[in-house]
């Protein structure tokens, strides 16, 4: 057979499919009909494994896993058009609304906010970033800056989520596993990290170095090429600089931010010692009660999945068969539980489209664990 005829015949199959699909789709439309007159949930997983289990075979030994792998799309497709035209017992749609209707139409100017570190943190930086007047309150722990907003110390927290060198912050996802709130902004801030030490001293006296864990991986390659000099993880990179401000040693330094120096009467030894020059790192601005403010493009969400081949891959294919872009997946492992994990998801994706609100409300109804974390721009 010619390439030619070969597609010929793939194009009258595709058109018969086409139509077939189509056809599918609106006998779904009844079956949703008929599932919102009697009470019934849109998900039937016995029904679905049953009808996927039947074309399989049907298909033979070859093709099984192709069959498999295009009903389980079928499926999802067919469950999302009948979400869409059922009144759904999902809260999530309804409470949106009113946080869409009741938060004021700017970001607030001032606020009360709390922070991990001490005067000079990235995490104030950050928050300088977000509020042109914030009342801060520093925290030892980031775990202090959830519990701040979770017992209405503080109106918002700011926490570092991810860089671009040195990756996610593990230890605020799994916080972010026990607290409830929301992220009402978000905010990307250039670290540019500086090594910082007494007014006087030379970078070859310095035989040890003071900073935050993320900081000391963010600057492997200078740190490499310094082999004598002893690392010390301290809880932040402010707080480094202020313990070698205080300090009477002359050999001693810090990693942190050429404010820091400033801040704290330190000389920069050495500027730029980053590994990469584009260092960002992402900040959330969290709240307790949910607030959308105009402009949100983005949408987080974390999720547990039943703990079998697909779940994830039926997760994802809800993204897809939406058109919306996921970008971000961290999965950390819910304590307590073998082999089961905790997802993580970002996607670009506006509030005000009915797929973003549609999406949420079907990973509401479907999953056992599913959060919402908020809708907000990411400055």
């Amino acid at each position: 057979m010619e390439l030619k005829e070969a597609r010929e015949q793939i194009d009258r199959i595709d058109r018969q499919l086409t139509d077939l699909f189509v056809k599918r789709m609106q006998v779904a439309q009844q079956v949703a009909a008929y599932k919102r007159e009697h009470g019934l949930p849109v998900l039937d997983r016995e029904r679905e494994r049953q009808v996927i289990a039947s074309r399989t075979a049907q298909a033979g030994e070859e093709m099984a896993t192709y069959t498999r792998v295009l009903y389980n799309t079928l499926m999802d497709l067919s469950r999302s058009y009948q979400s869409g035209k059922n009144s759904r017992n999902s809260p999530l749609p309804d409470k949106i609304k009113e946080a869409l209707e009741r938060t004021p139409q700017q970001f607030p100017v001032s606020a009360t906010v709390a922070c991990q570190g001490v005067e000079g943190a990235y995490s104030q930086i950050a928050c300088d970033k977000l509020f042109r007047q914030a009342s801060i309150t520093y925290f030892r722990t980031w775990e202090g800056v959830f519990q701040a907003v979770d017992k209405g110390l503080c109106r918002y927290g700011v926490l570092p989520i991810e860089n671009s060198t040195a990756g996610s912050v593990n230890q605020v996802y799994d916080l972010m596993n026990r607290y409830r709130f929301h992220i009402a902004r978000g905010v990307r801030l250039r670290v540019e990290h500086t090594l910082l030490a007494h007014p006087g001293v030379t970078l070859g006296e310095i035989t040890e170095v003071y900073s935050h864990e993320q900081a000391i991986q963010q600057c492997g390659h200078f740190l490499k090429d310094h082999p004598s000099i002893k690392v010390h993880v301290c809880e932040n990179t402010a707080a480094a600089a202020r313990m070698v401000a205080q300090s009477e040693r002359r050999d001693v330094a810090a990693i942190s931010s050429r404010d820091c120096g400033a801040l704290y009467g330190l000389t920069v030894l050495e500027d730029g010692i980053q590994d990469n020059a584009n260092n960002y790192t992402r900040f959330i601005c969290i709240s307790k009660e949910l607030e959308i403010y105009p402009g949100a493009n983005k949408t987080s969400m974390m999720l547990s999945i039943p703990h079998k081949p697909g779940s994830l891959y039926q997760i994802i294919s809800k993204f897809a068969s939406l058109d919306l872009n996921l970008t971000k997946l961290e999965s950390r492992p819910i304590p307590g539980k073998d082999f089961e994990f905790m997802f993580y998801f970002d996607i670009d994706a506006s509030i005000y489209a009915p797929e973003t609100v549609e999406l949420v409300a079907q990973l509401d109804e479907e999953l056992e664990r599913f959060t919402y974390l908020g809708s907000y721009l990411e400055q």
